[in-house]
Parts: C-alpha cells; sequence; structure tokens
C-alpha cells in the first residue's frame, strides 16, 4: 500500500491541523481516527465553521434545551455549545500535546468577530474564554487587526496561548511576531515562567490569490488585445502572489528569530511563534488542488486545511521542502506588482481582503445566532 504524504510532512518540521470542528467528529470517532489515519495534529475553528456544524444538527438539542431550562440567554447557550466541544476536542488532542511538549495538540477558538475592532472587549473576553474552557491546550483566535495587535500582547503577558488570525500582509504578520514578542517580555519582567505559552500567526492564502486574479481578469478585458505582452505577464500572475507573499513571510520570520529580543527569550525558554498557513482550500478548479500544500512545507510551520483538502493530500501531495525554494522569484515577482503595466497595489488588495475575512466571519456569526434563537422558540416549553 502506498504511503499516505500526509504522515511524511512531520519529517520536514511542519504539522498538520485540520480546519473544522463538529460535534459529530467527536462523538463518532471519526476525529481521533483523522489524528491516526492523517497525521493530525491540531484543529482550528470559527464562527463559519461552527454556524454549519450546529445548524439544523439534532446532536446539540438536548443542551439547547438544558440551557433553556437553566434560563440563559440564546448567547450564553451558543458558548456552552462551542465551549463543550472545545473542552472534548482538547481532551481528544491532549496526548498530542504532552507528547510534543506543547508544541501541537491545541484547539483553537475564535473571540466573537463582532469585537474585532476593540481592544478591550477582545481582551476580556479572551481572558473569559480561556479560564472557562478551563483547557491548557486551548488557542484563543485573535484577528490580526490594529486594535487586535495591542490585545495579543496583553493575552501573551497573561499567559494565554494566541491564534493570531487573519493576516494577509507581510507587515500585519510582523506586527503579530512583535506582538508576541513583547508579551512574553512584559511576562519575563513580572518574573514569570514563558516555556508553556504557545502562539502561531495564521497567514491567509488563496482569499490573496482571489482578490488578485479578479483584479487580473479585469485588467485584461480593460486591455483587450491590443497588448499581448502585458496581457502575457498579468497572466502569469495568477495564483502566484499568496504563495510569492508566504515564502517572503518565512523569510521574514527568519529574520525576527535572529535577532537579539528573540534570542534573549528563547534562552528562557519561549517558544517560536510558528507561520500557519490558513485558507489552504484551492478555489480555482485549474490549480491544483494541493498547491498550498506542496509549495509551503518549511521547519517550524503548521498547514491547517479543511477536510476536503486532507483527503487530496493523502491521496497525490508531493512532499518535499519548497518554502525556501524560489524566495528570489517570490520578491521578483511582488515588487513587480508595481511596474506601470501591472499596476496592483498590493497594500490595497490587502486592506480589502482582511476587512472581507472579519465580514465573512461575522454574517455567519449572526447568522448563528438567529438560527439559535429559532432553536430555543422551538424547544421551549409552550
Amino acid at each position: 500500500m502506498a504511503s499516505n504524504p500526509l504522515l511524511t510532512i512531520k519529517d520536514y518540521g511542519q504539522s498538520i491541523w485540520m480546519d473544522n470542528l463538529t460535534r459529530d467528529l467527536i462523538q463518532s470517532g471519526e476525529l481521533q481516527g483523522m489524528i491516526s489515519s492523517r497525521g493530525i495534529r491540531g484543529i482550528t475553528s470559527n464562527p463559519a465553521i461552527f454556524e454549519k456544524a450546529i445548524a439544523g444538527n439534532v446532536l446539540y438539542d438536548a443542551d439547547i434545551e438544558a440551557g433553556i431550562q437553566a434560563g440563559l440567554p440564546v448567547e450564553k447557550i451558543y458558548e456552552s455549545l462551542i465551549f463543550e466541544d472545545i473542552r472534548n476536542a482538547c481532551d481528544i488532542f491532549r496526548p498530542i500535546y504532552e507528547e510534543s511538549g506543547g508544541l501541537d495538540g491545541y484547539v483553537s477558538i475564535e473571540v466573537p468577530p463582532t469585537i474585532a475592532h476593540d481592544t478591550k472587549a477582545t481582551i476580556d473576553e479572551a481572558q473569559r474564554y480561556y479560564r472557562e474552557i478551563g483547557r491548557e491546550n486551548v488557542m484563543i483566535k485573535i484577528p490580526g487587526t490594529l486594535s487586535g495587535s495591542p490585545a495579543v500582547e496583553q493575552v501573551i503577558s497573561d499567559g494565554i496561548n494566541v491564534n493570531v488570525t487573519l493576516l494577509f500582509s507581510i507587515k500585519s504578520y510582523e506586527e503579530a511576531a512583535w506582538a508576541y514578542i513583547r508579551g512574553l517580555e512584559a511576562r519575563v519582567n513580572k518574573g514569570q515562567d514563558i516555556s508553556k505559552i504557545a502562539s502561531v500567526a495564521s497567514f491567509f492564502l488563496s482569499r490573496i490569490d482571489i482578490k488578485v486574479d479578479q483584479i487580473v481578469e479585469e485588467r485584461i478585458k480593460t486591455i483587450g488585445t491590443e497588448d499581448l505582452a502585458i496581457e502575457a505577464r498579468l497572466v502569469a500572475l495568477k495564483g502566484k502572489v499568496a504563495i510569492a507573499n508566504a515564502k517572503i513571510a518565512y523569510q521574514k520570520y527568519k529574520e525576527i528569530i535572529q535577532s537579539e529580543r528573540w534570542k534573549a527569550l528563547a534562552d528562557k525558554g519561549a517558544n517560536v511563534q510558528r507561520l500557519l498557513w490558513a485558507s489552504t482550500s484551492t478555489k480555482d478548479p485549474t490549480y491544483s488542488d494541493v498547491m498550498y500544500v506542496n509549495e509551503l512545507i518549511g521547519s517550524d510551520t503548521v498547514n491547517t486545511l479543511p477536510p476536503a483538502t486532507i483527503e487530496a493530500c493523502a491521496d497525490h501531495c508531493d512532499v518535499a521542502n519548497r518554502l525556501e525554494s524560489g524566495v528570489k522569484e517570490a520578491y521578483q515577482l511582488i515588487d513587480s506588482l508595481k511596474d506601470p503595466d501591472i499596476k496592483i497595489n498590493l497594500d490595497e488588495v490587502m486592506d480589502l481582503v482582511l476587512d472581507e475575512g472579519i465580514d465573512k466571519f461575522i454574517q455567519p456569526y449572526q447568522s448563528l445566532m438567529e438560527s439559535m434563537e429559532e432553536k430555543v422558540k422551538q424547544l421551549s416549553p409552550a
């Protein structure tokens, strides 16, 4: 029987996490099975995932009814459902957490997306989530917004594991990395241990290519057939920008861990904040369904994959360390976006996909709250 490529990725210093969490997965034993058969070493969740998991699923009805009987508001009933799933998932991943010395075995849960631009509310919710879930291997997701950065710093200094999410630009990644470092430094200054704190910086991929590809198509329509050379240059960018951007981010990561500030923390037992590749399902059917896996395998990284991509990778990933190949070309490609005949403002693209990313979590969160209200009405005694 051919070996599963997913199981060999760990040999290159990368961990595979799954971007999906449902009560069905937990109770059926499928999640435990995927740890064994697919090498899954952690799991991430978000409001969109929970909306799909809870809406119309009778597995949650008994707990919803218990919440109704306890007189809980809808939002607290929702929290009771997802906190229970997170705790159970944490328990399933606990052996990996122990075996890896705290490198892997994490379960990520995001603070409400509606507070993405509110620093104090984000800090308060992150602290409360961590306290109420009560598991060492839970990781709180905080968006990498301007308001999120000081929240990351404070929450890390409190000794809470953080997944900095919705990072698109190199600048936002660097800020996430330094927020982690500042949080650790604050903890050191208080004389507290930093050896058991973990963080990942979730760097998004496919959404960048979707947006750049749209811009490219619009530019080609504008140009028409007047300049085939420019058209060829534009076409050559399609499906290439996100991976190039990620490879440059990894070079920034290497620079940061060579800094004196980081080395001082490492001497005190600090763990590196690994880059985590997110949004890794390929949306364009003309692209390889595993291109965001094959091209970004490398040391000290995580790739979080949706179930379909996990199965595709198990079937036909081509595993090799490519994260540091083509780096010069990656810089050249990103620089070429500024050329007069290309004129793609990457900063504007990154701002746009960040706003859209927050909105893509707010909408399902609000939709879920509405469906929860409806379900509470249905299950409430007449």
